[in-house]
């Protein structure tokens, strides 16, 4: 997700202590687990509500939903586009309906509740697997769309040094990113939690725009027979199988997760409801199903075949000079770069928490975690090809626990009151095997597809 707006209250420090030690979960009735009465009551309504899930789930994925349906087809991408967000939205109920159960506030203390700390640490892990990700994603954006921007402007293409993506993405990150990172919260950034969101509305509309405007078959770039490109180009798939047909699971997977801000979101919820939260949650996801499908439904129509993993570069492939794709990429310029800091953040706060739990606030370890997260995230942008294996890897390994095992084996250790046999503890059972089955086969396939590649790299040589 492209804006993680509540993502740094997910690492706010909390006892390792049970249920019975800790105060603030502490009740009268001892029989009376409700998450309701546990804190207190929350100021945000309904649809800011809904708002602030939406931008937690619009993110890279509308930038890459395209290539997925160009390697699927129409019809088998609306198949995974629907059931993923069925399953996320499952989910969610389950994750809801524990947090209630179990007395608690944030993913790792679910975690721990359930599992001890090697639950804990898997909720942590895989938090921070996804977060990484998401920052890395934004960093190879930030790396490719800048350098093409100030090709545009310049015109310089000699291999002069500012036209070098990998020490543009270093100047960004030390000149930007950095200084918006140090600050000990947030709340420089408050008001443009929603800029990612209102980017990727603009976005999608002048994807739409375009599709109307850019001919078919397109502007030939290189001596390719115009009869092959009509027929190619020009009639839409509805069932595709191939090499990158693998990525298109990881990359819808991803653009559904947004389970570790639910029960935050929850806490702040006026007049909140187990109800409420579900149907917050269901406006969400419908909202960003429609976005996603439309998002990828043009973009696919627009280029076919030719689509690439990253979509406004497939657009400056054949249009370098449009003024609306200019305006476009410097605003998912803005929006990532502003984001960055927001991801870092709850990265920095568990990393913190769990090797120095028991230290006082230090500037120096605040400051050397910030500089050693952006100096690794930096290697891995600079270092890994494209942003599709990115997205593939964490889609395929953080995001199947964060939306199928996780919420579903937490379910199964906590609520208590309903008996293994009954149909909703069956269902979580079901629903966690799915979530191995997903990521296992994803992450085979993955494997097996850079081995592929790079054994085909070695024969070209």
């Amino acid at each position: 997700s492209l804006s993680i707006h509540f993502s740094s209250r997910l690492s706010l420090p909390y006892s390792d202590l049970d249920a019975e030690s800790q105060n603030v979960l502490t009740e009268p009735n001892p029989n009376k687990k409700k998450y309701e009465t546990e804190y207190h009551q929350g100021h945000v309504s309904f649809w800011m509500s809904v708002f602030n899930l939406a931008s937690v789930l619009t993110g890279m994925g509308i930038l890459a939903v395209s290539f997925a349906m160009a390697n699927t087809g129409i019809a088998l991408f609306v198949i995974l586009l629907a059931s993923h967000a069925i399953f996320s939205l499952y989910s969610v109920h389950l994750l809801l309906k524990t947090a209630i159960e179990g007395g608690a506030r944030v993913y790792e203390e679910l975690g721990y509740k359930a599992f001890g700390m090697p639950g804990k640490l898997a909720a942590s892990c895989s938090i921070n697997m996804q977060n990484i990700g998401a920052m890395s994603g934004y960093l190879v954006i930030i790396k490719y769309e800048l350098l093409f921007f100030i090709q545009t402007f310049t015109g310089a293409n000699n291999g002069e040094w500012y036209i070098n993506g990998d020490y543009l993405v270093l100047l960004v990150s030390v000149i930007i990113i950095l200084p918006l990172s140090l600050p000990k919260n947030l709340d420089c950034l408050r008001y443009t939690s929603g800029l990612p969101l209102l980017c990727m509305v603009f976005f999608l509309i002048v994807v739409i725009i375009k599709k109307f405007e850019i001919p078919c078959p397109l502007p030939l770039t290189d001596h390719v027979n115009e009869t092959i490109l009509t027929l190619d180009t020009c009639r839409p798939k509805y069932f595709v199988f191939n090499s990158q047909t693998v990525y298109a699971i990881p990359i819808v997977t991803f653009a559904f997760v947004c389970h570790p801000t639910i029960l935050p979101m929850y806490e702040e919820l006026k007049d909140r409801s187990r109800r409420k939260m579900q149907n917050i949650a269901n406006v969400s996801f419908l909202a960003m199903f429609i976005m996603y499908l439309l998002g990828a439904l043009f973009g696919y129509l627009t280029f076919n075949i030719h689509v690439e993993p990253k979509l406004l570069h497939t657009y400056f492939k054949y249009f370098k000079h449009d003024v609306l794709l200019l305006v476009v990429r410097l605003a998912v310029l803005a929006a990532v770069t502003l984001t960055v800091p927001v991801v870092l953040f709850p990265i920095r706060t568990s990393i913190s928490h769990l090797l120095f739990s028991t230290r006082d606030f230090r500037w120096i370890q605040h400051i050397i975690i910030t500089v050693i997260l952006l100096a690794g995230t930096n290697t891995l942008v600079i270092f890994v090809p494209s942003i599709r294996y990115i997205i593939g890897f964490i889609g395929a390994s953080a995001a199947p626990m964060l939306i199928f095992i996780l919420p579903s084996a937490f379910y199964i250790k906590l609520v208590k009151k309903e008996s293994m046999m009954s149909m909703q503890k069956i269902g979580a059972i079901l629903f966690l095997i799915l979530g191995f089955f997903v990521m296992f086969g994803c992450m085979t396939m993955i494997l097996m597809d850079w081995i592929s590649n790079s054994e085909v790299a070695d024969q070209g040589h």
